[in-house]
């Protein structure tokens, strides 16, 4: 087979940064590539080169044999190369048809027919999502399907998945995978950047590992296991580390958070729990199951139904919040699924980030921010958590994923919180940053706080939780104790 896509000696450089160093790659004609790495090691640097999102300061681009220096993804675009990228990129104010089919609208449409059309087109992909809905009121994982569909829609030779998996279910798992199995029949060429790497196991013919911005090394995917491509992007085994159940499950303490049919329009339906100190409270479910939406309500970003909205009791008195502020002051913490558009501000400094998030309470009526104060703040919880690249002059949007995700926990943190929900705390991120991050969690809960951990992965939820509820339809459906929970009986209980 020829190369579609290929990278030689390519080398890219941000100021004093070098993030991509010699790195020699190609994409063959309809090959699904595996790319893997920690955050940091080059990986959406090097396809952002192919998609036309930025430019090498080194080295060449060639398609099909061609050298090629584009201007702009629109360019990639029109020589057949798409990319899906991990965070979204599209209109949050137009619907999911108008969407799909942006750029490539007729002189004169009638909006039906666009409807229709997506409709058609979303329902052929197995993706369920509404063609009239406006993007901005759709989950992360809807935001992905419409992302993927739009690639594939353009049919374009080469498409790049940045992390296509993170958002989805394992039932719209399958149907992604199913999709790659028949966009390679067609003869399109796949690159597939993930973190989970038993899916690149799965569907790849080959896999690259980079490591700090070089290729360490590219062969066939029957030659690699999972221990090895750890060994080869860290430079070490975590074998022990990730993914392991626990021996013994902690003892529930006190009863902090009791909800009790609780109720948010469609999505949470009489809903009731509890969660208590002193253990890790891992949540199930499918997209629609109204596990976020709950907590949401819990701390105060969402507002239950104001007539039959349920009750929910936090150290035994009943609240009602309306906003966080409040629900930070009492000591409930949210650490949110979506990092980029609701965890952060991207253009300050860790420290800045950090401060804001200890003024976050109501109980802070001093408007007047203290630098000194600020900077010792952010070095405290930065060396705590362990944040490389966190510097003055560095904004957290320029931190890897990875170090992102800490800096959205320590802003929660330095709260102090009695109750931290985290919600997806693992979504797009390195397996070295996960056993950091899930560390911080067991520790939290060794130190007798609640925990709660939304995940949509499995063997994250067996790894970390004393007890597991399992949401259905918009409310808990079942709960397992972490020695008789299995995968099977997990999933089982969120489909059927």
């Amino acid at each position: 087979m020829s190369a579609i896509v290929e990278i030689r000696d390519g080398t890219k450089i941000y100021g004093d940064t070098t993030v991509i160093k010699g790195v020699n790659f190609s994409l063959q004609e309809g090959e699904v590539h595996g790319l893997v790495g920690e955050n940091g090691a080059g990986k959406s640097t090097l396809t952002k080169v192919m998609a036309g999102v930025v430019g090498l300061n080194g080295g060449q681009l060639l398609v099909e044999g061609k050298p090629v220096s584009f201007g702009s993804p629109t360019e990639a675009l029109a020589m057949g190369v798409a990319m899906v990228f991990q965070e979204p990129s599209l209109v949050p104010t137009m619907t999911v048809a108008q969407n799909l089919f942006l750029g490539r609208e007729k002189f004169l449409n009638r909006l039906r027919g666009v409807y229709i059309a997506a409709q058609q087109f979303m329902q052929s992909l197995s993706f369920n999502v509404d063609p009239t809905a406006m993007l901005e009121s759709l989950g992360a994982a809807q935001k992905q399907m419409v992302e993927i569909a739009r690639a594939v829609l353009h049919n374009a030779k080469v498409i790049i998945f940045d992390e296509p998996t993170a958002t989805l279910t394992p039932e719209e798992k399958q149907h992604f995978f199913d999709l790659i199995s028949d966009l390679k029949k067609r003869g399109v060429s796949i690159i597939f950047i993930s973190h989970a790497l038993e899916e690149a196991l799965e569907i790849t013919d080959r896999i690259t590992v980079m490591r700090d911005g070089e290729v360490i090394t590219t062969d066939d995917t029957c030659n690699f296991d999972r221990e090895r491509i750890i060994n080869l992007m860290v430079g070490r085994s975590l074998s022990g580390q990730l993914y392991t159940r626990p021996q013994e499950s902690r003892k529930p303490g006190r009863r902090i958070l009791s909800v009790q049919n609780v109720r948010k329009g469609d999505i949470v339906r009489n809903n009731s729990l509890s969660i208590f100190e002193g253990q890790i409270t891992g949540v199930f479910g499918l997209v629609g199951a109204g596990r976020t939406e709950t907590f949401k309500v819990v701390a105060g970003v969402l507002k239950r139904d104001f007539l039959y909205g349920g009750m929910v009791y936090f150290k035994d008195k009943p609240i009602r919040y309306r906003t966080p502020g409040p629900a930070v002051a009492a000591g409930i913490a949210y650490v949110t699924e979506d990092r980029k558009v609701e965890g952060f501000f991207e253009t300050m400094n860790s420290a800045r980030n950090l401060y804001s998030g200890l003024l976050a309470g109501e109980g802070w009526s001093n408007n007047l921010t203290h630098g000194s104060d600020e900077r010792k703040l952010g070095k405290e919880w930065v060396a705590k958590l362990n944040v490389a690249g966190a510097r003055d002059n560095v904004t957290v949007n320029e931190l890897s994923g990875g170090n992102q995700q800490k800096v959205v926990i320590a802003k929660s943190l330095v709260q102090e919180p009695d109750l931290i929900i985290f919600d997806e705390p693992t979504r797009g991120v390195d397996v070295g940053a996960i056993a950091e991050i899930h560390d911080i969690i067991r520790g939290l809960a060794n130190d007798g706080k609640a925990v709660v951990v939304i995940s949509s992965y499995l063997p994250e939820i067996l790894t970390l939780s004393d007890r597991i509820l399992v949401a259905r339809q918009g409310r808990v459906v079942e709960e397992f104790s972490n020695e008789e929970a299995t995968e099977e009986k997990i999933m089982y209980a969120a489909v059927h």
